[in-house]
């Protein structure tokens, strides 16, 4: 079983590895190689590590890799709500209930003024909106890229 770790400014290499490698998928189904995901820099990655109310997550397998991972950021401004994103997992361990896993521990370690989780995806990642409706996120929009695609917006209130 995977171990959970917390992942700070320190974990920025591997982390923005897995996150590339997660990614390569997304960006061809969206025929978009510019994905935020695969042009962030290490430096900007080590930044954001180390902002205040970014808490990024971590699961490690027995050999120490850093297998899946996931942050949500709170700000001060909207103290109640928690903004997940890059939720990734190594394509070679996909399918394995990793992502189920870390929404659930986001969800186990939000602060207690959290009352509503967003975060968005590409309409053409099919099992990403399967996951996130199982854990009960709704659409609320949807915005245009300069891709051709859309982003699909989602919420989820948290009791």
């Amino acid at each position: 079983m995977e171990s959970v770790v917390r992942l700070t400014a320190e974990a920025a290499g591997e982390l923005l590895t897995l996150q590339r490698a997660a990614y390569v998928t997304e960006a061809q189904a969206h025929n978009d190689l510019d994905l935020p995901p695969l042009t962030q820099s290490l430096g900007e990655l080590s930044s954001e590590l180390s902002e205040p109310g970014v808490t990024a997550v971590g699961l490690r397998d027995d050999a120490d890799r850093l297998v899946a991972a996931v942050r949500f950021h709170v700000s001060s401004e909207e103290s109640n709500v928690a903004e997940l994103g890059r939720l990734v997992v190594a394509p070679d361990v996909q399918g394995r209930g990793l992502g189920s896993r870390l929404l659930t521990i986001v969800e186990e370690h939000l602060p207690a003024s959290v009352t509503e989780m967003r975060l968005f995806t590409g309409e053409r990642s099919l099992g990403n909106l399967r996951l996130y409706a199982r854990f009960g996120y709704e659409v609320t929009h949807r915005t245009p890229t300069s891709g051709g695609y859309a982003l699909v917006h989602l919420a989820k209130r948290v009791p």
